[in-house]
């Protein structure tokens, strides 16, 4: 185990200031998460370096969609998260408090990443902050060789982590379930308050983190227009109307196997929706991964600069980062 980041001694405990939850520990217990554990007054991480996942695919399957498109990232998951979701689709992973795995240290990441020829590292599939202290000196040395990280995250997270990494992490995708609903988080996640979520994201753009928002669309327990207009008017409120934005299907799994697909009627409708307020990149996309509305449009002339089939792209009309019809600047991180 290694010693954790983020903690201090209060009452014969240890409080953890990793995530939102801000649990005091008692010896020889584990906060929420099951991963991070106090042993005799010291906070540790039961995960650090312990890879139970990886594998090597285009960034846009994160999805993320306007951070060096078409590049290729290797992608890690731990074991352990800070919410505990009905209908996680990684479960084997996530709700693990314990694992093997193949242990490895931050330069053997850096080499692997070299090794196979990719410039991007991404934590993905479980929550990447429980694996903070193994993300963050990862993170920190690929700075070194020029390779970027990213985090695939539910933003259940401290200002003091973002803080901490924001140095170092490159870009972030945050994934807003059913529009963060409150009552949904409360019943279905066991989260008592999403305003974290929000101020993270808040947060990361202080931070100058590049940042895309994923909203999962829950059928009928999970598809409130009202919350969903609420978090359209918050995006372009405090992040601005340039953030790439997906709108993702349900999958029935874990817990909730009787729940249905989300119909791709519905990402639209929400979709339209969200053009209507002003987010000006909008994407949907199946349970299934394999179809939805994944081109990337000019705002202002609206001519197709970006064609994606299955979250792959298949065509690329730009000329550096603007619309080749107005000259238009599109908003992306590319090399």
């Amino acid at each position: 185990m290694e010693e954790a980041f983020l903690w201090s001694r209060e009452s014969g405990k240890v409080r953890c200031e990793l995530c939102a939850w801000r649990c005091l520990i008692s010896d020889g217990d584990a906060g929420y998460c099951g991963v991070r554990v106090n042993k005799k007054g010291v906070l540790y991480s039961k995960n650090y370096g312990k890879i139970l996942f990886m594998d090597k695919h285009r960034i846009e399957k994160l999805p993320m969609f306007h951070f060096y498109p078409d590049s290729e990232t290797l992608s890690l998951s731990s074991f352990g998260c800070n919410m505990k979701c009905k209908f996680c689709r990684n479960a084997d992973l996530s709700q693990k408090t314990s694992g093997m795995g193949d242990k490895y240290a931050p330069e053997e990441i850096i080499k692997l990443a070299n090794k196979k020829g990719v410039k991007i590292i991404s934590f993905t599939c479980s929550e990447p902050t429980v694996n903070f202290e193994f993300a963050f000196k990862v993170a920190r040395l690929a700075k070194r060789y020029n390779i970027k990280t990213v985090f695939v995250t539910n933003g259940y997270m401290t200002s003091d982590a973002i803080k901490k990494i924001g140095k170092y992490l490159d870009a972030v995708t945050v994934d807003v379930k059913a529009s963060g609903d409150p009552e949904f988080y409360k019943k279905y996640m066991e989260v008592e308050s999403v305003q974290p979520i929000f101020d993270a994201l808040k947060s990361f753009k202080k931070h100058r983190v590049f940042t895309e928002v994923s909203n999962l669309i829950v059928p009928e327990i999970g598809e409130s227009r009202e919350y969903n207009r609420e978090l359209l008017e918050w995006i372009i409120n405090n992040l601005g109307s340039s953030i790439p934005y997906h709108l993702l299907a349900f999958m029935p799994a874990h817990k909730m196997q009787d729940t249905p697909e989300t119909g791709l009627d519905v990402l639209e409708e929400f979709s339209s929706e969200a053009k209507r307020i002003g987010l000006r990149y909008v994407y949907t996309h199946d349970s299934a991964g394999i179809s939805g509305s994944e081109n990337t449009y000019c705002y202002n002339c609206g001519v197709n600069v970006i064609e994606r089939t299955a979250s792959k792209i298949t065509k690329v009309n730009l000329v550096g980062d603007r619309c080749p019809d107005c000259g238009f600047k599109i908003d992306l991180v590319q090399e």
